[in-house]
């Protein structure tokens, strides 16, 4: 069973249909494209008690939680309890994503590298803090805040409304209880995922995302807009020292503080001229970052979410394909703001042969066809020996797919000349 209803969940049926192991998925919700491949289940995500209870009843034998939020709430330590294998962190160890004050602390004190930050309970203390500081400043909600909790501010009056949002106007509830105030890192942004049983740690392919909504990073920040795989720039000594000064200190801190880490533990990551920092960390997959990794994993990824489950991941042999890998979301007009649901989709099946789509917010209409029904519609996803190669591909065909008000990044994975 695949918990969630976003692409990343799309994809993780997807890869998971694959498996020899696998005869039956379920997904709740899923999406329009889920159906195809598995059974839907018209469950939310958070309603934990119905689908523990449906996955007893279907005799499932594996979980896999897409989103954070179910996650944070404690989905595995429920599922634990009842004898059902589960992948990802339990409630205690999901705390390095869902408390950003947490994860700071941690990393504060086992000494591994990320920008400088204070956190403030009140509101009139923050506000003096942030009246002494030269900006650019970044303000994050403490906890959970569907990736809209965090700003980037150019001025002190932008960090005062930026505050004031959070934690006057409570603009995301109880996740603004508690405020970061850090320093801005500049450099090249990447996203790190490791697979890891609490003890061995397996780095996943890295990827680039784009979160603000228009060519160029400009506009609001989304859930994200495209990404490809791997970056260009992030290169195999690189990639060993974001392990072993960031990813396995990371683990041991948790393991350290009596919060034993299993899942994918995933880094947003800045690399400065000092090295490699943490912007935060995720307890999840990545989304849109799974639509272009997942399919660029050779291995059969039940044997590695079970081996992290029973804690043995060091016997499992994880490969990756060479290729590389571009994902381009289509979002609904007015998205990341107000947007209208409910247009069919058309030319889904006018694509080339090898083109993934992985869908986000769709669903069927009572005759058959693929309604819009969501902000981020579909992930449209091409692999190819190079970067230049599977963005090609990708861009090709994203013209051949039509919704009303339907719009898309024309820049993502275009490799600047430095």
């Amino acid at each position: 069973m695949v918990v969630g209803g976003g692409s990343r969940e799309h994809t993780l049926v997807w890869k998971l249909a694959q498996s020899p192991k696998v005869n039956e998925i379920y997904v709740a919700p899923g999406n329009a494209g889920t159906t195809k491949i598995a059974h839907n289940l018209d469950i939310n995500p958070t309603d934990i008690e119905s689908l523990a209870k449906v996955a007893q009843e279907k005799r499932v034998e594996l979980v896999v939680v897409g989103p954070e939020a179910p996650l944070a709430d404690g989905i595995v330590d429920r599922f634990q309890g009842i004898g059902i294998p589960i992948f990802g962190p339990t409630k205690a160890a999901t705390q390095i994503e869902s408390s950003k004050v947490f994860a700071k602390e941690l990393m504060q004190k086992h000494k591994i590298p990320c920008a400088r930050s204070v956190s403030f309970s009140t509101y009139t203390q923050a506000k003096k803090y942030i009246q002494r500081q030269q900006p650019p400043l970044v303000v994050k909600a403490d906890g959970l805040a569907a990736g809209k909790g965090v700003t980037v501010a150019h001025s002190i009056p932008q960090a005062l409304e930026a505050l004031g949002i959070i934690m006057e106007a409570k603009a995301f509830g109880a996740a603004g209880d508690r405020v970061v105030i850090e320093e801005r890192l500049s450099g090249r942004e990447i996203s790190v995922f490791a697979f890891t049983d609490g003890k061995t740690v397996v780095p996943m392919v890295a990827a680039r995302d784009y979160k603000p909504v228009f060519d160029g990073d400009n506009g609001p920040n989304t859930g994200g807009m495209g990404s490809y795989s791997p970056p260009h720039f992030y290169k195999p000594p690189l990639a060993k020292k974001v392990k072993e000064t960031i990813m396995e200190p990371a683990v041991k801190a948790m393991h350290k503080e009596k919060r034993l880490y299993k899942g994918v533990l995933y880094g947003g990551l800045m690399i400065t001229n000092e090295g490699p920092k943490v912007l935060e960390f995720n307890a999840r997959f990545g989304d849109p970052e799974s639509q272009v990794t997942l399919p660029l994993l050779k291995t059969d990824l039940v044997d590695i979410l079970l081996a992290v489950i029973n804690g043995n991941l060091n016997q499992v042999n994880v490969e990756w394909s060479e290729d590389a890998c571009v994902g381009v979301v289509m979002a609904s007009a007015g998205y990341p703001g107000k947007y209208k649901t409910g247009f069919p989709i058309t030319g889904l099946d006018n694509l080339d042969k090898d083109i993934l789509v992985f869908h986000a917010g769709t669903k069927m209409g009572s005759g058959g066809e693929v309604l819009t029904n969501g902000g981020r519609v579909l992930t449209v996803v091409a692999m190819g020996k190079t970067i230049a190669e599977a963005r090609e591909k990708v861009y090709l065909n994203l013209p051949r797919i039509h919704f009303e008000g339907c719009h898309y990044r024309r820049d993502i994975a275009e490799i600047k000349k430095r």
